[in-house]
């Protein structure tokens, strides 16, 4: 169902990440995902692949490319969002109690979760009704994980 590649010298949790691919494709309805490739990659190689396919010369987290059902997720700027995140939750003291326990973990799983509704055909970046309904449907998926 899902093929990961590590281009990184990091762990990372392969079980959990088909699992989540698993319930993402479920609440979809989309059984044509036979496979999705997932490939976990540095800064330079995200940077590079951003400038060759959408003529962005800088780093991002997460590209999908829907013909070929592959997503790529860059596990430094994963890492420094999750960072971000849990700074953010821990300065803000009504946000405290809901800090997560594993911020990389989370935000690897809405990266994932991000890709795979992009293979699915939606895109954020075609309208703000098409950016609301993206979101929704991604947090219709996370809510199940």
């Amino acid at each position: 169902m899902i093929e990961i590649t590590n281009l990184t010298k990091e762990k990372i949790v392969a079980g959990f990440l088909k699992k989540v691919a698993e319930k993402a494709t479920k609440v979809l309805g989309k059984k044509d995902f036979a496979e999705i490739s997932l490939v976990l990659v540095g800064d330079a190689k995200m940077k590079e692949i951003n400038k060759q396919y959408r003529g962005k010369n800088s780093v991002t987290d997460v590209l999908s490319f829907e013909g070929l059902n592959e997503i790529v997720i860059c596990w430094p700027q994963a890492k420094r969002q999750a960072e971000a995140m849990a700074k953010r939750a821990r300065l803000d003291s009504a946000k405290r109690a809901k800090t997560p326990k594993n911020p990389l973990k989370d935000e690897l799983t809405r990266l994932l979760v991000h890709g795979i509704v992009h293979l699915a055909g939606y895109d954020h970046e075609r309208s703000g009704a098409a950016a609301r309904e993206m979101s929704r449907i991604e947090n219709k998926i996370l809510v199940r994980i």
